[in-house]
């Protein structure tokens, strides 16, 4: 029988200037030797805010004057199961020290590739990366709407947009493809593409998953180095995009929607309680504005994702 996870509070501590705080754990410790988001334990009775304040007071000289949920991530490590509580900490008083002969560093969001981290922080390095809004394409009538729409997309601050065309077959796709990708070659890493597996273009910066599709698929499609994204609308599709280690998942429909009236909705908290098993960042898909994004947040939700939601 598996033992409880271990509940651990995180906290990713950005200074004045962005500046993300990272910490080296000792050898002897479990995944030793890797870098970390500092935190510890959860005791007995303890809230998880409480509870970051102390840890990060014994291990930093830090006092938090104010956070922010930012993901839970439960993750097994074969031999030890955890259960990551993160919070953002947004404002805090002291000069950080290892107190306990950790060595820190404060790094550049940008940076945090070139580290080494335990395997469940690569759920938080997603939280951090991604944005909290996620633009899917509508059925445009041609190119050059797409074009258009994509650019006044990118220039209202929109930085994660799925190219999707599903009245488009492959080869018009591909043709779709290249030339969003050749108009806007510095947003490459932002378009991700629509597509069956084989027909990527390596140059987008990752690829979306279908729900038919990921539960087709044995494994990660593509490397690291691209983001992999997967529609899901229940618990098994949900532990299937676990299973393969996507870097994001879309979770609909929260709420009704103009295109799909009479299909039954999730509601807020049946969303929070999906999104709590998940091992990366999920958006809220389905009935949703950008006013539903604090709302969104509250539930667990990385940011909402949506084609009509950005339209304005």
């Amino acid at each position: 029988m598996n033992s409880a996870p271990v509940h651990v509070a995180v906290g990713v501590i950005e200074d004045a200037t962005g500046r993300i705080l990272i910490a080296r754990r000792p050898e002897h410790l479990h995944q030793g030797g890797l870098w970390e988001f500092p935190g510890g334990k959860v005791h007995a009775g303890e809230s998880v805010t409480a509870a970051l304040q102390r840890e990060l007071h014994e291990e930093l000289h830090v006092t938090v004057q104010g956070s922010r949920p930012l993901i839970r991530v439960p993750f097994d490590y074969g031999d030890k199961q955890v259960l990551l509580d993160v919070h953002r900490v947004v404002s805090f008083a002291g000069t950080a020290v290892g107190r306990e002969g950790q060595a820190i560093r404060w790094v550049e969001p940008w940076q945090l590739a070139e580290y080494s981290f335990p395997a469940a922080n690569r759920a938080i390095l997603n939280a951090i990366r991604l944005p909290r809004c996620y633009m899917i394409t509508a059925g445009y009538a041609d190119i050059q709407t797409y074009l258009a729409r994509i650019e006044q997309a990118l220039a209202g601050g929109i930085n994660l947009i799925q190219l999707r065309a599903r009245q488009l077959g492959d080869a018009d796709y591909q043709e779709l493809a290249h030339s969003v990708l050749n108009t806007f070659p510095a947003h490459r890493d932002k378009i991700i593409l629509n597509t069956p597996v084989e027909s990527f273009i390596v140059t987008a910066g990752g690829i979306h998953l279908r729900s038919q599709v990921l539960m087709q698929l044995n494994s990660r499609p593509l490397g690291m180095d691209k983001l992999v994204g997967a529609s899901v609308h229940n618990a098994a599709q949900l532990h299937q995009a676990n299973k393969l280690g996507v870097d994001f998942m879309v979770l609909a429909s929260v709420l009704p929607t103009t295109t799909h009236p009479d299909a039954i909705s999730l509601g807020w908290q049946a969303f929070a309680q999906l999104a709590s098993l998940a091992a990366c960042p999920v958006y809220a898909l389905g009935g949703l504005r950008m006013e539903d994004l604090p709302m969104a947040r509250q539930h667990g939700a990385q940011g909402i994702a949506g084609i009509s939601a950005f339209a304005d």
